[in-house]
């Protein structure tokens, strides 16, 4: 049996000398979680081999031939994924699979797309299907959608699974090795699953659940080591990183602690940055030994500078607890990076200038910024349906795609525009260069020009926007 893996990309790569120095335009960092089951798939089946679309094109005479064809999809790749999906059930005989969160929390769109939608996780179900298809036969057993004389079948979520000691095999991703020598994409390490929170527009913990499951410190640690050799076999990688994924890695701190224990008990030396919640910035023993480990910045999820938000959507924070969380990081020896949602339904013309404000103020070194984000599932897409302006998926990557309560579409576009522009001016830019340290000047440079990008992007949108006023 031949399997093959495709990641699509909402811009599917382009070679380009932008790749170099701009993420996210043509080159993102292949997806762990596609590559986690083809790796789990590779155990039983020899003849698999997985695309991303991040890093390279698909050999399409490959993929054709193959007997299953599986396709991860988020919600901004969707509809090159759509697009895919129906290429393949067009022109091969092979049996099209769509998983990944979007495909999972919008099974009755994506199952026009397809054979099967994989949902959840897949871990434990993605074999079962394997075997099944393979027999001709129906998959039993929760975890799957399909359609059966055009009835929807929907056999019910699958238990989250809860074994996830899985090194993923970069070598199976097409291209990856040749790839790494581009400072553009980071080592990446997924070390736990599911968060104990509930933040209304996020999707993650509808994906995954709100029970966290961990990797053991052990695995954890083999899986940092294995990336960090497999990308510094390019000798001219400018940057030297590795990036800890975790959605919250600290939501079981007595596990977190034990991994980082175990960094620094194996030697390693080596930068590394994590996602995290600002709460972290109140535990002075978890940010030492996070600046004993090796890290250097903490990416938070901000989202908001103004309480009432968090209060409208469910978050529990407040801005002058982020502030004194974020001084504390810093006075560990630590940068902090800030992720920020524009559009919530408390915010007002100006809202971008008081987010810029916010990161200058608190020495913030890097920001995404996205305009208010409707994943299917969340209670906030829920809740908000009939305030969407539409829904082309391909434009859920940062874009205005709701009417605000107290802007327009256009005027909330703007202000994630004006934001970026204040956080990533030239003058900021001189400044970087010559006050910040080597790693924070480069990453500085190469965030210049994908804001620069983004910018450009966003600002394609308006006509449409100003159309809708």
């Amino acid at each position: 049996m031949k399997i093959r893996f495709i990641e699509p990309g909402n811009r599917p790569y382009k070679k380009t000398v932008l790749n170099y120095f701009v993420y996210d335009r043509y080159i993102r960092t292949p997806s762990v979680g596609l590559n986690t089951l083809a790796t789990i798939v590779k155990r039983e089946i020899p003849d698999t081999y997985m695309y991303s679309e991040s890093i390279s094109g698909i050999n399409e005479k490959d993929v054709l031939d193959a007997d299953i064809i599986f396709i991860g999809i988020f919600t901004f790749a969707a509809v090159r994924g759509y697009e895919l999906a129906d290429y393949y059930r067009k022109n091969s005989r092979a049996t099209v699979v769509l998983g990944g969160l979007h495909a999972s929390m919008n099974y009755t769109e994506a199952v026009q797309h397809c054979d099967y939608v994989l949902l959840g996780e897949g871990d434990d179900t993605i074999l079962p299907l394997i075997r099944a298809v393979s027999e001709e036969k129906k998959p039993s057993g929760n975890g799957y959608a399909y359609l059966e004389d055009g009835e929807l079948i929907h056999t019910g979520m699958p238990e989250a699974p809860t074994d996830i000691d899985v090194i993923p095999d970069r070598d199976l991703i097409h291209n990856y090795r040749k790839m790494v020598g581009h400072s553009t994409i980071w080592p990446q390490v997924h070390a736990s699953r599911g968060c104990p929170h509930n933040c209304d527009y996020c999707a993650l913990v509808r994906h995954f659940g709100h029970c966290v499951r961990t990797r053991s410190p052990e695995n954890v640690v083999a899986d940092i080591k294995y990336s960090i050799d497999y990308f510094n076999r390019r000798p001219f990688r400018l940057l030297k990183g590795l990036w800890i994924t975790d959605d919250n890695f600290f939501a079981d701190r007595d596990w977190a602690i034990e991994v980082l224990n175990k960094i620094i008990d194996s030697g390693i030396k080596y930068k590394f940055n994590i996602q995290a919640r600002y709460e972290v910035g109140f535990d002075d023993e978890m940010l030492d030994l996070l600046k004993r480990a090796g890290f250097f910045e903490l990416d938070l999820g901000i989202e908001f500078v103004d309480d009432d938000s968090f209060k409208t959507y469910h978050k529990k924070s407040t801005k002058t607890e982020i502030e004194e969380a974020i001084r504390n990081i810093q006075r560990h020896g630590m940068a902090v990076r800030g992720l920020f949602i524009l559009g919530s339904d408390n915010q007002k013309k100006g809202c971008g200038k008081d987010l810029a404000d916010f990161v200058i103020r608190n020495n913030i070194k890097g920001v995404l910024i996205q305009c208010m984000y409707f994943v299917p599932g969340t209670p906030v897409f829920e809740r908000n349906k009939d305030r969407l302006l539409h829904t082309r998926w391909d434009k859920y990557n940062g874009n205005t795609v709701h009417h605000p309560k107290n802007m327009t579409p256009y005027e909330l576009q703007l202000e994630n525009i004006d934001a970026s522009r204040r956080i990533y001016s030239v003058p900021r830019l001189f400044k970087a260069l010559f006050t910040e340290d080597f790693l924070h000047k480069i990453l500085f440079i190469g965030e210049f020009f994908w804001h620069m990008s983004v910018r450009s992007d966003l600002k394609k949108e308006l006509p449409y926007l100003k159309s809708m006023e």
